[in-house]
């Protein structure tokens, strides 16, 4: 790892300076207890208060704290952990395949075709099939893939991908998998409609271990995966021209980014809903920080994302008390301003 660390900055789209081993290793430490930090705190908060060395002590028959604190709390945290971590990931990969920086799962369409896959999934089969195999994901992760495959066609003018094409066409893959979920929706019974329209808000309402650890098994695949391919995304921001000249075989790596990402989209996809710009603001803010090559970028966005979501579901499940905000709007809220920043940006860029 030394020896490649080391010449990262010989590479093409390494942009941030040179990358030593040192480096690598001290930034993803300090993530990695900021993200252990987040857990043990967000944990500890809620609108119900808890005495820890009383939850800590498991020879109390009648626990609420403990009950609380490891079966209520904890296992929404860590699923908050993993989801967050997946769409930046995914985000990441996005933005370097399709070398655009609006690119992001739920911008694109990508979240709104996973989350397709997985509604069609729950109305043909029912949720408990699903629960009951850990198929679930795979549902949503097919849905993600076959909108990622349309997207990318439909921004194909005369052979070269066009950012903004790219944009309207997941504006419109999205209007047109919303309208598709409503209808199935609408044969769906009264209770599984409810549950779906709240899950598509974006939740992470409360979830067991079994679970957190299907989806985290999910994810970890699919994230060294896609680990295995941050040399070549690096060599891809020289254009598809100049990464075939270097030996790249582009189908290829993009044909199995595509599938890595589109596996994390559908993991995070199936538990929490539709939960949207994680993979524009963290990707975004890391790359500012430390640079854009993807060998450093991916796990620190990773990491960061995952301690963004958790706090982001933090204040959804306290800001209001007992009410609950949908953890999809709190994302939104934080998002919708960055969006129309890199937007307007962006477009100066492109006609100024």
């Amino acid at each position: 790892m030394s020896g490649e660390a080391g010449a990262v900055s010989r590479e093409p789209g390494a942009l941030a300076g040179y990358l030593t081993f040192q480096r690598f290793v001290g930034v993803l430490s300090v993530l990695v207890v900021l993200l252990c930090a987040t857990v043990v705190l967000a944990s500890l908060i809620g609108s119900v208060h808890i005495d820890l060395a009383r939850a800590l002590n498991g020879d109390l028959l009648d626990n609420t704290d403990r009950v609380i604190l490891f079966e209520t709390r904890l296992p929404r945290v860590l699923l908050a952990a993993i989801v967050g971590g997946s769409l930046a990931t995914a985000g990441v990969v996005l933005q370097g395949l399709l070398r655009n920086p609006l690119a992001e799962p739920h911008l694109i369409g990508v979240s709104g075709g996973a989350a397709l896959g997985a509604v069609i999934a729950v109305i043909v089969v029912g949720r408990g099939a699903f629960a009951e195999t850990g198929l679930l994901p795979l549902a949503a992760a097919l849905g993600a893939l076959l909108s990622v495959g349309v997207i990318y066609r439909l921004a194909l003018v005369h052979g070269r991908l066009q950012p903004y094409v790219l944009l309207l066409a997941g504006v419109i893959y999205n209007a047109f998998a919303g309208a598709l979920i409503l209808c199935v929706n609408a044969i769906a019974d009264f209770y599984q409609a409810q549950g779906i329209l709240f899950w598509l808000m974006g939740s992470l309402a409360t979830h067991s271990y079994r679970l957190v650890l299907t989806i985290a098994v999910y994810s970890a695949v699919a994230t060294v995966w896609l680990l295995l391919q941050t040399r070549h995304l690096n060599t891809l921001s020289l254009g598809e021209e100049g990464a075939m000249q270097l030996g790249v075989d582009v189908h290829r790596v993009r044909r199995a980014s595509f599938i890595g990402a589109s596996l994390l989209v559908g993991a995070a996809v199936s538990v929490s809903g539709i939960v949207g710009f994680v993979g524009l603001i963290v990707p975004h803010v890391m790359r500012l920080l430390l640079g854009a090559d993807h060998r450093l970028l991916l796990p620190a966005s990773m990491l960061a994302g995952a301690i963004f979501l958790i706090w982001a579901d933090t204040i959804a499940r306290t800001a209001l008390g007992v009410v609950e905000i949908p953890v999809g709007v709190v994302t939104a809220l934080c998002g919708g301003p960055f969006f129309i920043y890199l937007l307007k940006r962006e477009g100066s860029k492109a006609f100024g």
